[in-house]
This record gives C-alpha cells, sequence and structure tokens, in this order.
C-alpha cells in the first residue's frame, strides 16, 4: 500500500495528489486528506486514512459504482467551491480576467430530464446508469438526483425497456418529467415488431405516461407533454434538447433577459424550443435560428397560442456549418447563445467583427466558453458578469451564463 496526501480536486472531481514523479489522481477523495491505494490498482478505491472536515456519506446508495455523481461526499461548501473554481480556471486559462459570480446552486431531487440505458444480461434487463469511464450499466433502485415523478416510475420504466431493448446493443430512455406527466424517448432499440409496438403502448398507458416515441416515432400521445417557459406553454418533440432543472433555466433565463431588456430586436442562436425566444418575446421582437424543424416549429406554435407577445420568426440553420456573417446580424442589437459543448467559435468570430452591442453566452462547457469569451473580448467586447449555474447535482459539470457588451 502507498499513502498520499490529497492537495486538491482536478477538473474532474478526482482528488490530486502532488508527488515528486508527478500528479496521482485518486477518485472519491478529497483536499487535505491521508489516504492509501495499491499503486498496481488492487483497490476500487483509496482507503482514507484521514478524512476531510468536508467528506459526508453519500446519499446514494449507487454511489461510487454509478458514474452519473462524482461529489456526493463532499459537503456544500467544497462542492460548491469546487463547481465555481471550474469555470474560474477554466477563464483563465483562456486568458480571461473576470469576476466570477457564486454558484447558483440547485437542490436534490429536481432533475426534470434524465437519460437511461438499458442492456440485457443473460435473463435479466439490467436499466441504470453507466458505470465510471466504463459501458458496463450500473442497474438502480433510486436516483436522488431526479424528481419524484421520475424516480418513481422506474420499476415502470424498467418494464419497458425489458420489451424495447435490443440483445446487441444498449437502449437509450430519456424521460422527461412535464406538466401533464412522462415523456418518454427510446433510441436504439430492437426493430419493432406490431406486438412489442401493441405491449409498449399497453404499458405506457397503463403508467400514465404522457407520450412514447421510440426512434422519433411517437408510439403513443395520451396528452400532449408540456414545459412550461415563465407562463408559455412548449410542447416539445421527442428527445428535444431542455435545460435538465426548471430552477436553473429560471435562473439563466433571468440573466439573459434583464442583459437584452430593452433591445428591439434579439438572435436566439442555438434556440432549442425557445428556452429564451419565447421568454424574449414578451419585450422583444426575436429571430430565433435551430438546425432541426421540430424544436423551430414547437416554439411557433406556443407563440401563437399566446396574444400580445412580440414578433417571432425563425431560421433552421446549421450554425457550426455556417455561423451567420458579422453583415447579416448588423440588424440585431443583442444576440444570445447556448450551443452545445463544442462551444460557438465560429459564431463568435463573427460576432468579434459585428456591430451587436450586447451578447448573452449561455454554456455548459466552461472550457469552450472560455475559448469563446476571449475571442469576443479580442473583438472588443467587455464582460460584464459571468455566473455559473449548477443544474447537474453532484457531478463535475457546470453551467454558466457570461453576459458582454461593447
Amino acid at each position: 500500500m502507498t499513502e498520499f496526501r490529497i492537495d486538491r480536486l482536478g477538473a474532474k472531481g478526482d482528488g490530486i495528489a502532488e508527488t515528486s514523479d508527478g500528479p496521482v489522481y485518486l477518485p472519491f477523495t478529497l483536499p487535505g486528506e491521508r489516504v492509501a491505494t495499491n499503486p498496481l490498482g488492487g483497490e476500487a478505491e483509496p482507503r482514507i486514512l484521514q478524512a476531510s472536515p468536508h467528506r459526508r456519506e453519500p446519499s446514494c446508495p449507487h454511489f461510487g459504482a454509478c458514474g452519473g455523481c462524482d461529489l456526493q461526499h463532499a459537503d456544500d461548501e467544497l462542492y460548491r467551491s469546487f463547481k465555481r473554481d471550474v469555470v474560474v480556471t477554466a477563464l483563465a486559462r483562456a486568458g480571461i480576467d473576470a469576476e466570477v459570480a457564486p454558484l447558483v446552486p440547485c437542490p436534490p431531487a429536481s432533475r426534470r430530464r434524465v437519460t437511461l440505458s438499458a442492456a440485457r444480461a443473460g435473463g435479466r434487463v439490467l436499466l441504470g446508469y453507466n458505470a465510471p469511464q466504463s459501458h458496463q450499466i450500473v442497474a438502480i433502485r433510486t436516483c436522488p438526483i431526479a424528481l419524484p415523478a421520475i424516480e418513481r416510475a422506474l420499476p415502470d420504466l424498467r418494464r419497458l425497456a425489458a420489451i424495447l431493448v435490443d440483445r446487441k446493443r444498449p437502449l437509450r430512455l430519456t424521460v422527461t418529467a412535464t406538466a401533464s406527466g412522462l415523456d418518454i424517448a427510446a433510441a436504439g432499440g430492437a426493430r419493432l415488431t406490431d406486438g412489442m409496438r401493441g405491449d409498449a403502448i399497453g404499458l405506457a398507458m397503463d403508467a400514465g405516461f404522457a407520450r412514447l416515441a421510440a426512434d422519433a416515432e411517437v408510439l403513443v400521445k395520451a396528452r400532449a407533454p408540456l414545459i412550461d417557459f415563465s407562463g408559455i406553454t412548449v410542447e416539445p418533440p421527442p428527445g428535444a434538447f431542455l435545460q435538465a432543472v426548471s430552477t436553473a433555466e429560471t435562473a439563466m433565463a433571468e440573466r439573459v433577459l434583464g442583459h437584452v431588456d430593452g433591445a428591439k430586436r434579439v438572435a436566439d442562436l442555438f434556440s432549442g424550443c425557445g428556452t429564451f425566444s419565447l421568454r424574449i418575446a414578451r419585450r422583444s421582437a426575436v429571430h430565433a435560428v435551430e438546425a432541426e424543424d421540430g424544436p423551430l416549429a414547437a416554439q411557433v406554435a406556443a407563440w401563437r397560442s399566446v396574444p400580445g407577445l412580440k414578433p417571432l420568426t425563425t431560421e433552421k440553420r446549421d450554425l457550426f456549418r455556417r455561423p451567420i456573417p458579422a453583415k447579416e446580424l448588423k440588424g440585431f442589437d443583442a444576440v444570445v447563445f447556448d450551443p452545445p459543448r463544442a462551444g460557438a467559435e465560429g459564431l463568435c468570430r463573427e460576432l468579434a467583427n459585428s456591430s451587436v452591442d450586447r451578447i448573452a453566452a449561455v454554456s455548459c462547457n466552461p472550457a469552450t466558453l472560455g475559448r469563446d469569451l476571449a475571442i469576443l473580448v479580442a473583438g472588443g467586447y467587455r464582460i460584464t458578469s459571468v455566473t455559473p449555474i449548477d443544474q447537474f447535482l453532484w457531478s463535475r459539470h457546470v453551467e454558466a451564463v457570461a453576459l458582454l457588451e461593447r
């Protein structure tokens, strides 16, 4: 056995011990702890010899085996500091000198969307999350990050997986808690026979699911699955992107709307189903750009259902392959963008050459956010605030909203 003292947490939540041979990464350890581990990897986890005062008992019986949570063993003080520091460090590495606000936290049992995996194992079907750094599925009985409606449905979801799962590849179930019930989108399942389709529909009806889709085919819709965007209800297409926690979404929207308030015309880029564009339309004309037809159609339908909103126009466009040129951005007072983890490098290069007054950048990847902000700052923008927002509880992932102006 070899002893180590943990000096700090790494970006992935592992404890790091600095040694003469370089850093040693030890999972599920905390700064200040003394731990012992087998250098040949004989133990799954390091043995704690001296625990940190910030260590606490994890709330989930699957912690450590399930790869969904990295930091349930850290108390709130250390955990929130770690998440803020992830953003601070990413920006510093990109050469960004900006004040980063305290983390906006999210509570347990608040996640409205989870993606579960299922696979056959002998005569059983396992339903849960992948083990850390593995494709092995850890079957779960509970999930303390998910809304109770999702947790209660785990037995029915396991039975549904047994109907849909393929023998050779894992099935993914994206489960969203909506105002009208659970919305289930299955992907990667077996080719449906009439019998499988009938069994899946019967189970969905008995379980009270609002909608069930398999590889974009809607098998049954008992009720329209509705998501509320501050009083505007949207029916998203099956599996469409949504922010994982509604309170986190509200925190993002408050900062974005406050920043673009007073703008006559706003561009919402990577708009999804209208998380920001529909809220913005209460005060400003908005142009929403997204790569797929379904989310655009969903927000147009929601916009039409609410009288008195400002004009909403939409555009189907792959912003990675075709960023909007600076000259086409001339008619906008403000721009909002919320890209996938790859960020918005091409778009930011165009924005840096534009005359847009205000930008709200929303990101789930602090590293690409830092890169994108550096491009904008070099183009003459000034960062007025950066706020980290938690919606991936007990994981290393963190959202952030950065506001800029010329």
